[in-house]
């Protein structure tokens, strides 16, 4: 199964932010969604990536004082990305060894979409628990 495959469905709208957002603004935007991570764009190009973490890291070393900051400044960057062919395994897989949770989903230099580790991981559980039904189908007709 593929990330692409996976995405099928979706509305295709990624939550995202300009380089020159504030931290305030993105902490807010964050909290509002309930989400854990935005991609960070210069124009229609992904630089980097915001998340929870670059935030509590950042307020850690420098105090308050970073809530007025660009998204830019406190963001990881590059960002890790994936294509759309990927196997979702292999995407699990690249998350747990770089300790990452978020993948921006690119087709050439354009970002189609924005996966989280909890949306991999869903897929997997809901495919393994389809499998398993299956099983016991095929073993219950039998």
């Amino acid at each position: 199964m593929t990330i692409a495959r996976m995405m099928r469905g979706r509305d295709g709208d990624v939550v995202a932010v300009q380089v020159d957002t504030t931290v305030r603004a993105v902490v807010a935007l964050l909290a509002e969604r309930r989400i854990g991570a935005v991609p960070v764009m210069d124009g229609d190009r992904v630089v980097g990536i915001l998340s929870e973490r670059d935030l509590v890291h950042c307020l850690a070393a420098e105090g308050a004082a970073v809530i007025d900051r660009t998204a830019e400044s406190v963001m990881t960057a590059p960002p890790i990305t994936v294509t759309g062919d990927m196997p979702v395994l292999a995407a699990l897989s690249l998350m747990t060894r770089r300790r990452i949770r978020h993948l921006p989903v690119m087709e050439g230099e354009r970002m189609v979409g924005f996966v989280s580790i909890g949306d991999l991981v869903k897929h997997r559980i809901d495919g393994i628990e389809a499998e398993a039904a299956a099983l016991r189908d095929y073993i219950s007709a039998g």
